[in-house]
């Protein structure tokens, strides 16, 4: 599953890869963004254009009626289930979103414990994992709350050494199609191989508590792997 992930892109990065047309947004970066945290999205806009917005990570659906603090993990979503799990599979129909990401965090078992690795794009772009979204409104006060999940998939050949799953990533001609939804379930399998890259970094980040502007979250504390 994916637990963590960074977000640290420059706002031009995102006006040239999902068509932003949108006055400029100041997006600060996160190097430990963890759930029920406030996350960037990519929503569908109009004439063909896309809008950037923001949610709490963890989809809350619209119809939940018990208090925020019963509703169970929902920070990933597994492709295999999307479709028909109560939870998501209104907004797979009706609300789809990509989260931009320069990278996410997932945990090896070694012999000394789990050992966090930071993995990215293997040239260093934005990754655009798909996603869910939803509004809800807190019946004790009053509050609306937009909230959104990430998708997650079986593991491709490389991410298997670390993980047993990872997000699902779209490839840039493939964007559109989710965002519109004309694509289907056939969208959310794993990445090529050859496109991603990862290291092992210090176990600090292990804490949600480590601080979210601190870049040496993911510097390498060992050689890069790659595919």
């Amino acid at each position: 599953m994916c637990g963590r992930f960074t977000q640290m892109y420059t706002w031009e990065q995102l006006v040239a890869l999902y068509r932003l047309t949108m006055p400029p947004v100041n997006t600060q970066p996160s190097y430990n963004v963890c759930p029920t945290d406030q996350i960037d999205m990519i929503l569908p806009g109009e004439n063909g254009a896309s809008a950037f917005g923001r949610a709490r990570w963890g989809l809350v659906p619209y119809w939940w009626s018990k208090p925020l603090k019963q509703l169970p993990a929902t920070f990933n979503a597994r492709s295999d289930g999307v479709a028909t799990k109560p939870m998501y599979r209104e907004a797979l129909k009706k609300r789809r979103c990509i989260v931009p990401m320069s990278g996410f965090y997932e945990w090896r078992q070694m012999e000394d414990g789990k050992q966090p690795f930071f993995i990215s794009a293997a040239d260093g772009g934005v990754l655009s994992c798909a996603g869910l979204w939803d509004t809800w409104k807190d019946r004790e006060n009053g509050e609306t709350i937009r909230s959104a999940t990430l998708i997650v998939t079986e593991a491709n050949p490389f991410m298997s050494n670390i993980h047993d799953r990872m997000p699902v990533l779209l490839p840039p001609e493939k964007l559109e199609a989710w965002l519109g939804g004309s694509g289907g379930v056939e969208m959310l399998t794993p990445s090529p191989t050859d496109t991603l890259r990862a290291w092992p970094v210090s176990r600090r980040v292990n804490s949600s508590k480590a601080e979210k502007h601190d870049r040496s979250l993911i510097d390498p504390i060992e050689p890069m792997l790659t595919s």
